[in-house]
């Protein structure tokens, strides 16, 4: 498909920079991409265009279905297909990644925020590695974009109103302070009026795993997942516990997941893991 008019080269992958060093937006009418995991006609995508329509020019490119729990996939086995619905709506035949990508180097789309959700359902804890919303956030970081992940911790009758209004006020806040590089932040809202807003850590693993077994018209066995949260297993500071407590969980994710507290330590390994003590490795 060829470019639309008007738009210019897409971004490119930037080196890393100092933690001090934070990104910002030039002074000229923001650009954001909005994109989602639940699908271009979702009610949490169309409730954020709204909140986020007064901050500049937004282009929205979103899967065509619902794509949850396709994480940081890529289609690379299938053909991807993108339909323009409107000169700023596009829908995309793959995953929230795929979208985020069509978006910056096919339709040449610059922004300098992307904004995925708003997810009709959590994502704290070890789901955050699940995630189609915060994939397309984190895609969005490896691209040099400053990004959030917004998501609504319920699932049936959602009331977007809070989420999106909030999105409104921290997507205006990133575009004036920025954010540093390699950073997202994942933001999950809970049901109901807000009691505050607490910055908190990813939490651990505090669910277990259910898999409910069925039979088909023809006797034959198939399994549905679920998960339990154990809430005596939640820590005070992490984004299970704000959202417990009817906060607003801010918690700052990165794209570069070297654990470097333990690189060091591992490094002492490598004596012992060289064939004789030598140079060969085996």
């Amino acid at each position: 498909m060829a470019s639309p008019a008007g738009f210019g080269a897409g971004p490119r992958r930037r080196g890393r920079r100092s933690q001090q060093t934070f990104r910002r937006a030039p002074s000229v009418t923001a650009r954001i991409l909005l994109t989602n995991d639940d699908g271009i006609h979702a009610e949490g995508l169309k409730a954020l265009e709204q909140s986020l329509a007064s901050l500049g020019e937004l282009m929205v490119v979103a899967p065509d279905s619902e794509r949850s729990g396709t994480s940081q996939a890529i289609t690379i086995h299938a053909p991807l297909r993108l339909q323009q619905i409107d000169e700023r709506h596009f829908s995309v035949s793959g995953t929230p990644a795929d979208a985020v990508i069509i978006a910056l180097h096919l339709l040449r789309f610059q922004p300098q925020l992307v904004v995925s959700g708003i997810n009709l359902g959590a994502n704290l804890g070890e789901n955050i590695v699940y995630s189609g919303t915060v994939a397309a956030a984190l895609e969005a970081t490896l691209h040099g974009v400053p990004a959030i992940a917004v998501s609504l911790a319920v699932r049936h009758n959602p009331d977007f109103s809070t989420a999106a209004a909030f999105a409104g006020r921290l997507a205006g806040k990133v575009l004036a302070e920025g954010l540093p590089p390699g950073v997202m932040l994942n933001v999950n809202v809970p049901p109901g009026p807000a009691r505050g807003i607490r910055f908190t850590r990813q939490s651990g693993k505090v669910s277990q795993n259910i898999i409910h077994e069925k039979r088909d018209p023809r006797g034959r066995p198939y399994y549905w997942q679920d998960e339990n949260v154990i809430r005596e297993h939640v820590e005070p500071d992490s984004d299970y516990a704000a959202v417990l407590k009817h906060e607003i969980s801010i918690t700052p994710l990165q794209a570069d997941r070297t654990d470097y507290r333990s690189l060091n330590h591992l490094s002492s390994w490598v004596a012992d893991l060289t064939a004789g003590g030598g140079r060969d490795v085996i």
